[in-house]
């Protein structure tokens, strides 16, 4: 790939020694993780947005709010905030778009952006006819990774027979359509309908370590491991756009299934460049799984002294504008952000 120009600053690598089996965990507590509410990510301008995700994808919009205050400075961890929210759905699962209105600069995606670097994530969705899925992309001039669809051979045994296609949104986010054929992905797939886009399966987040992440998400947020393969060969290079590459990939789900988490592992070539470690939500490399549990203060006991959590602890919200009224933001040890929320 050649050399690439360093992205200034890092994010810290969290200290994991304390995560042994014996460390308390939301698992079986109060503060289980119970469902992915939504996939989220920060966007430059939401009307734009809007229509992409409608006119190319299918979305619909199911809310628009405004919010601002204090509780949304501290939920966030940004001074004199105040934001457009817009909740869309595809099937049974959500998106959420958030555009920060103050302060008003925000930083795009670093260019070039690689899946193997750490800010990188995705959401996977689910289409009925990979060919015809396709021809919208290039009906509507989308930016694509892979220059075409890819479909994992048989020597990978778990995956095999899966079409997958990897593309950006207009502020460069990574999307991913896939194609499940008999026997694979999840039985809600195969359910009879018209939908050409049918739903979000899952979102995959590239991380250095997947027992690091393992230890995260499963002994302290109470997500389970779904399985796991290792994908490598000429189709996921050109899925990718990166040459030789190798990835570990690890599937996660809570209680009530999809959508998933996915774990992306490099091997080759390894990972790339870290987290910047001064981002806020406003930046638009900034992605949030939304995650329902049962008691975020007790999330907040539990994860703020073992992890990064950005509102320092959990926050009560004057109303139910976002559709939940307590909060956290927490980041995973490679930075990735989870808003866990709670009734």
């Amino acid at each position: 790939m050649g050399m690439r120009k360093v992205f200034v600053g890092f994010w810290l690598t969290i200290t994991l020694v304390c995560w042994v089996v014996a460390t308390p965990s939301l698992a079986g507590e109060r503060g289980s993780a119970i469902a992915v509410e939504s996939i989220g990510m920060t966007v430059s301008d939401l009307d734009r947005s809007i229509a992409f995700y409608s006119d190319v994808l299918a979305f619909k919009p199911i809310s628009d709010v405004e919010v601002d205050g204090p509780e949304y400075d501290q939920l966030w961890g940004i001074f004199g905030v105040r934001a457009r929210v817009v909740r869309m759905q595809l099937g049974a699962q959500q998106l959420e778009l958030t555009q920060f209105l103050a302060p008003p600069d925000v930083r795009p995606i670093p260019v070039p952006s690689y899946s193997n670097d750490l800010w990188f994530q995705h959401f996977a969705i689910v289409v009925r006819d990979m060919d015809a899925a396709w021809a919208q992309l290039r009906k509507h001039h989308v930016r694509q990774i892979s220059s075409r669809p890819q479909t994992i051979p048989a020597s990978n045994p778990a995956a095999a027979g899966i079409k997958a296609i990897k593309f950006r949104d207009p502020d460069g986010h990574n999307l991913e359509l896939l194609w499940f054929p008999e026997g694979k992905g999840n039985p809600i797939w195969k359910k009879p309908g018209s939908n050409l886009f049918m739903g979000i399966d899952h979102t995959a987040m590239t991380v250095r370590s997947t027992e690091n992440s393992i230890k995260f998400y499963r002994d302290l947020l109470g997500l389970s491991v779904a399985g796991g393969t290792a994908n490598v060969g000429t189709e996921q290079a050109h899925l990718d756009g990166l040459p030789g590459a190798r990835v570990r990939v690890t599937g996660m789900t809570t209680q009530t299934g999809t959508p998933g988490v996915e774990f992306l592992e490099y091997e080759l070539p390894t990972a790339g460049r870290p987290m910047p470690r001064d981002s806020p939500p406003a930046d638009l490399w900034h992605w949030q799984v939304t995650v329902t549990v049962r008691d975020v203060d007790a999330a907040a006991r539990l994860l703020c002294p073992q992890s990064t959590c950005v509102s320092l602890a959990g926050v009560a919200l004057p109303n139910q504008a976002l559709g939940f009224s307590n909060a956290l933001l927490v980041r995973d040890p490679d930075g990735h952000a989870i808003q866990l929320v709670s009734q």
